[in-house]
């Protein structure tokens, strides 16, 4: 496995609410939880929202808190898919409370017996807690059904506590004035952003690594800045995807630390599609525009040569192929900069190295060259966008292949300039 190789014992950033994983480094989080966790065992509230966007950590709170909770004094309900009809969600949380499948469908019935199930509950010195994640998916008429849920409560106390959990959608339906009475229900609201800081993102990484088994921070000052730039200012759920793939790639290349053009590399392959369709949308705009405004449409760039022609070219020419990238290495005086050309799936490039970096690299630390692989790798991918952009190939894998052919021409210039 990919973490093994970094010295780890799991995989310190899957995209799952995993308690164990947690570190407080993320304040929206910790206050949700907090404030959340008041209204069930202190504050006898019948409601608690939690809302935030996509990737924001509001379903890791969800588990904090019934992690946080002692069990024996509660029956819990945990819905994860509330896309239903009321009577479904009625029979679910029912059968969740009682441990048995619940299978009337009356409405009137199902409304009895979870009034008769919250006095039982209460006789047993317990509470019913109701949890709903993803409740933006909730329809307005089951919100209003819910709240009507709510008026079974004693004339001293609360009978059950519901938490909402959702994406910002839930927060507009909730503020809308037709649900002005389940909005004053609501006895905590909290609202989930951002990793607030590049500090407190990198304390996150950091944490995440050592709760894993790492024994010394993997990723550089760098790569944590990089990081930042591309998790839309640190959005817990890309900040993880993004790492994860960093730390597969690390081990792909042998490194020994993540730097900054990993992260980068990496972090376009999510922003280049979004680009992508922005740049179709521009050309579809300019070339609505052009016959009123007189404008030339976009000159058509010519199609890229079939795969089968590049293979055609690589097996008569004098290449060595290096993890499947054909390479034609046209030798240049030792003074001069080293270029070569390659087919990589169907498209043509050609890649230059300057002799300064070949002379640096002759003298440098493998560790050294490899970086200095690494970032001539990405800079010759960002001189050809069109294949990060081709749907056939995967970036990290382009860039792993190029790396490796630097690095043979590193090697090669070395064992020349020794001779």
């Amino acid at each position: 496995m990919y973490y093994e190789y970094w010295g780890l014992h799991k995989a310190p950033f899957d995209n799952v609410p995993d308690p164990s994983m947690y570190v407080e480094s993320h304040t929206a989080v910790e206050n949700a939880v907090a404030e959340t966790l008041f209204a069930i065992e202190e504050g006898n509230e019948c409601v608690a929202v939690i809302v935030g966007d996509v990737g924001s950590g509001k379903t890791l709170s969800l588990r904090l808190i019934l992690d946080s909770l002692h069990q024996e004094k509660y029956r819990i309900a945990f819905i994860t898919n509330p896309d239903v009809t009321f009577v479904q969600l009625l029979q679910e949380i029912i059968g969740q409370i009682t441990g048995k499948e619940c299978e009337t469908s009356s409405r009137i019935e199902l409304l009895e017996i979870f009034n008769k199930l919250l006095f039982k509950t209460v006789d047993e010195d317990k509470k019913v807690l109701i949890f709903i994640d993803e409740a933006n998916a909730l329809a307005p008429p089951i919100l209003e059904s819910l709240r009507l849920l709510t008026n079974m409560q004693d004339d001293n106390r609360n009978l059950f506590t519901m938490v909402l959990a959702g994406q910002l959608e839930l927060e507009k339906r909730l503020e809308h004035p037709r649900r002005a009475n389940l909005y004053q229900r609501i006895g905590t609201y909290n609202r989930i952003g951002k990793i607030e800081s590049v500090e407190r993102l990198k304390d996150y990484v950091k944490t995440r690594l050592e709760l894993a088994g790492a024994k010394q921070m993997l990723f550089t000052d760098g790569a944590i800045e990089a990081l930042w730039n591309h998790t839309d200012h640190g959005v817990p759920r890309l900040v993880n995807k993004i790492c994860k793939l960093c730390l597969k790639a690390g081990q792909t290349n042998e490194f020994s630390k993540i730097e900054e053009d990993v992260v980068n590399l990496i972090g376009e392959r999510f922003e280049k599609r979004v680009s992508r369709l922005k740049l179709r949308e521009q050309a579809a705009k300019a070339r609505a525009k052009a016959p009123a405004s007189g404008l030339a449409a976009p000159e058509k760039q010519p199609a890229p040569k079939e795969e089968t022609e590049g293979e055609k070219k690589a097996a008569e020419s004098n290449v060595s192929p290096i993890r499947g990238a054909a390479v034609e290495h046209r030798h240049r005086p030792e003074a001069e900069d080293e270029s070569w050309e390659t087919d990589i799936g169907s498209f043509h490039i050609k890649i230059s190295i300057p002799f300064e970096i070949l002379r640096e690299a002759g003298a440098s630390s493998s560790d050294r060259r490899r970086k200095m692989a690494g970032s001539l790798a990405a800079q010759t991918l960002q001189k050809y966008p069109q294949l990060a952009f081709s749907a056939a190939h995967d970036p990290v894998s382009l860039w792993g292949d190029i790396t490796q052919s630097i690095l043979a021409v590193f090697e090669q210039h070395s064992m020349a300039a020794g001779a």
